[in-house]
């Protein structure tokens, strides 16, 4: 998006101070299940049988993260969000626990929103300086976590706008309600965050089609204002291969952690 300065702002200063506890690859949380479940996916694993490892807990906390000018209430409950928009898979593993037990929580609502390849989102189409049609829910969306608290959420790899780097939108909610529409209502929202991407594979990314069409300058995560260089603890994903090449996309798991009382 061309965010005016005031929006750069308005993403500037995280909401609320409520802590969650995010863990991810070396430093995943230890769930409250029997056995070791297996390892984040590999080119050869299948992205919805994943669960991170069961390991020592190690709970790092982290403030939640502002929530943005481009969410939209009422979208989608489905596993895929992408409407055929072009660029790289990017097949999410989020893992959902409580904070103080580290239990995963199943039935929680983990929705995302993101820009696509050349920076705009749905329903605020040209705001980065392209003309496509705007049915206002493509990359958009959310599913419910199963009984290992692991929502899996099919999409592709996010662009970048002026002003914020290459970033996920996130927002953890329980007690809702699927509608006949397929969309959801009430419930209580438990978490809203930001999910990043590694800057080395976002470089690469840029490079290939259609990132490549993206002429807005890209802004790093060491430039952004919200990343602030802490890792999983603030919402790195680790991001696996689906394959070969760049444009064969990736698995990125991380697991939230959040207050549930």
């Amino acid at each position: 998006m061309t965010d005016s300065p005031s929006k750069d702002m308005s993403e500037a200063t995280p909401l609320g101070r409520r802590t969650v506890l995010i863990a991810t690859g070396a430093t995943a949380a230890a769930l409250a299940v029997g056995a070791a479940a297996p390892a984040a996916p590999t080119p050869a694993t299948d992205a919805a049988d994943a669960v991170p490892a069961a390991a020592a807990a190690v709970c790092t906390l982290t403030k939640e993260m502002t929530e943005g000018p481009y969410y939209l209430d009422g979208q989608l409950v489905r596993a895929n969000v992408t409407e055929g928009k072009a660029g790289a898979p990017l097949k999410l593993v989020l893992t959902v626990v409580d904070d103080d037990t580290c239990v995963p929580i199943s039935n929680a609502l983990v929705e995302i929103w993101h820009c696509d390849a050349l920076g705009e989102y749905s329903g605020f189409v040209g705001n980065n300086g392209h003309s496509e049609p705007d049915d206002g829910t493509f990359l958009r969306g959310g599913v419910l976590t199963n009984a290992s608290g692991v929502a899996n959420i099919t999409t592709i790899y996010p662009g970048w706008y002026r002003g914020r780097c290459v970033h996920i939108h996130v927002k953890v909610h329980t007690g809702v309600t699927l509608t006949s529409d397929g969309s959801f209502t009430g419930g209580r929202e438990l978490h809203t965050g930001q999910l990043f991407c590694s800057e080395t594979i976002t470089a690469a990314m840029a490079k290939v089609s259609p990132y490549s069409t993206n002429t807005v300058t890209r802004t790093t995560l060491a430039q952004d204002s919200i990343y602030d260089d802490g890792g999983a603890s603030s919402g790195l994903l680790t991001l696996t291969a689906l394959g070969s090449t760049t444009s064969a996309g990736y698995t990125g798991t991380l697991t939230l952690g959040v207050e549930t009382s």
